[in-house]
């Protein structure tokens, strides 16, 4: 019997509605995918309609019967989900999104019409912002295209013109060929086969149209062809070549005395060698980044200040705002009876997804309000004043479960004077001071990062150093702490960032 409860709890406390699922789903979503996931309600379902202005009365009441909706379900404890079930099987007008402790009234005539605009611009009133998404990205010219402009101006065979372009396709994101020529080209894309020889002339070509180092195979040529592009009167260039040839690893190492034994020369010169090697560019297709459509940002609130304080503001631009299509309303009222059971389960879709979007909107907002009243003083003075925050505290001082929050931080993004930042952003572990307070580790990082910029380049400090350093700023943190945070920020350890000797 005792046994039989439990399970009986169990499924209880798992079972997820459908009006339920819907909320979680879109909760966790980021704008671009919310966006585009009730573009397809509105093409699937006849009741819903993109909102042109604001909905009429009529509308709202055929919403929900009244002008009043429950929000901000806080619903993912399991204590939470049997309290739905048993809400839901009691009260067969309000479904689980309706069992919640607040209310809030719901107008949606008080909304901005027209807030919305898709994918493309469109005019607004000139106290809206404007969500085209050329706001967060600009174009940029690919690598391939920076290459093609450039192999205009040579007049080639259609042969010879195809090999080349197979080449430029081939280059990945660093400017570099790591395909072998055999791979290059479909069999009996062309009649004869190329030979190596055709092959390497058109690499030789591809390699002098864009910056020196495009069309490298590998590291050690990339350095190669940026050193033979330079004058040969500049200081240090035939022996940084034989550096680069023979000597690479040890470089790597910045072991100079080896380097000097290795090849026979003053290591003296070496250093001078060396300096000319490190103001290479190891990637030179970098600065042409790809772009993938689907990494853009579009955020969900705006963060202002207004008086002395921070605050939160939602980008109801980047919302899409949906409304019930009255003609399909009155229609429905219309017809008969026993013609309604299908009509009827999309009415009432529309009305679930309606609810959802105005709790997703107003969760969302809830918890940035909550980010932003918290973390003050990193929007004055930036990561060294981040404070340490936990999901926990959020979801405590608005009574959702942690969970919720942690839906509601997942993909969503607030624009600030300092930058866009992902929700997630502001929360970092927590770290003790000297003092008996707190700081948290992206303050640690931002001091580490301090340190080392300001550090003289001929004697850098060591993790050890810094971890001191840290320690006489109050922060206790140990040396294996500085090394992770240190290569989080992208430093290389102290000996690499030594500053080679100049020759005498």
């Amino acid at each position: 019997m005792v046994q039989l409860i439990h399970e009986m709890r169990a499924k209880q406390q798992t079972a997820l509605t459908p009006r339920l699922q819907q909320s979680v789903k879109l909760l966790q979503m980021s704008t671009l995918d919310f966006s585009r996931e009730v573009a397809e309600a509105i093409a699937n379902n006849p009741f819903l309609e993109e909102e042109e202005g604001a909905p009429g009365n009529e509308a709202r009441d055929e919403m929900d019967g009244t002008h009043q909706y429950e929000s901000q379900p806080e619903l993912e404890t399991a204590a939470d989900l049997a309290a739905l079930a048993t809400a839901s099987d009691t009260d067969p007008d309000h479904g689980e999104m309706d069992a919640v402790t607040t209310t809030s009234e719901y107008d949606a005539s008080q909304e901005p019409a027209g807030s919305y605009s898709g994918d493309y611009p469109t005019s607004r009133n000139n106290d809206q912002p404007e969500t085209d998404i050329g706001q967060w990205a600009r174009s940029e010219t690919s690598l391939q295209d920076a290459l093609r402009s450039d192999l205009c101006a040579y007049d080639l065979s259609a042969r010879d013109r195809c090999l080349v372009e197979l080449i430029i396709e081939a280059l990945d994101d660093d400017g570099y060929l790591r395909m072998p020529f055999d791979e290059l080209v479909l069999d009996s894309q062309l009649d004869p086969e190329p030979s190596e020889c055709e092959w390497n002339t058109a690499l030789k070509l591809v390699q002098h149209l864009g910056a020196p180092g495009i069309g490298a195979r590998n590291l050690q040529e990339c350095l190669v062809l940026q050193l033979n592009a330079l004058d040969e009167d500049t200081p240090g260039r035939d022996l940084a070549t034989r550096i680069v040839q023979d000597a690479l690893d040890r470089l790597g190492r910045c072991d100079y005395a080896g380097i000097a034994r290795a090849l026979s020369v003053a290591e003296s010169d070496v250093h001078e060698a060396c300096l000319l090697i490190r103001s290479l560019e190891p990637r030179p297709g970098a600065r042409f980044s790809r772009i993938d459509p689907s990494c853009y940002v579009v955020p969900d609130v705006f963060v202002r200040r207004v008086g002395d304080r921070w605050v939160a503001v939602a980008n109801n631009g980047a919302i899409p705002r949906t409304q019930l299509n009255t003609l399909y309303t009155q229609l429905f009222k219309q017809t008969r009876y026993e013609e309604r059971s299908l009509m009827a389960q999309a009415l009432q879709e529309a009305r679930w997804l309606m609810r959802s979007l105005e709790q997703r909107s107003s969760t969302i907002v809830r918890v940035a309000q909550a980010i932003v009243a918290r973390q003050q003083t990193f929007f004055d003075y930036g990561d060294v004043a981040l404070r340490p925050m936990m999901l926990s505290e959020i979801a405590d001082e608005l009574g959702m479960h942690e969970s919720t929050v942690s839906r509601a931080t997942s993909n969503k993004y607030l624009a600030s004077p300092r930058g866009i930042f992902e929700f997630k952003y502001f929360f970092s572990r927590e770290l003790a001071t000297q003092s008996g307070g707190t700081c948290s580790a992206v303050a640690v990082r931002a001091l580490i990062q301090e340190m080392i910029e300001a550090e003289d380049a001929n004697e850098p400090l060591s993790d050890v150093m810094l971890a001191q350093r840290l320690a006489r700023e109050g922060v206790r943190v140990a040396r294996r702490t500085v090394s992770k945070y240190r290569a989080q920020i992208k430093y290389p350890p102290a000996e690499q960032r030594r500053r080679p000797m100049q020759a005498a």
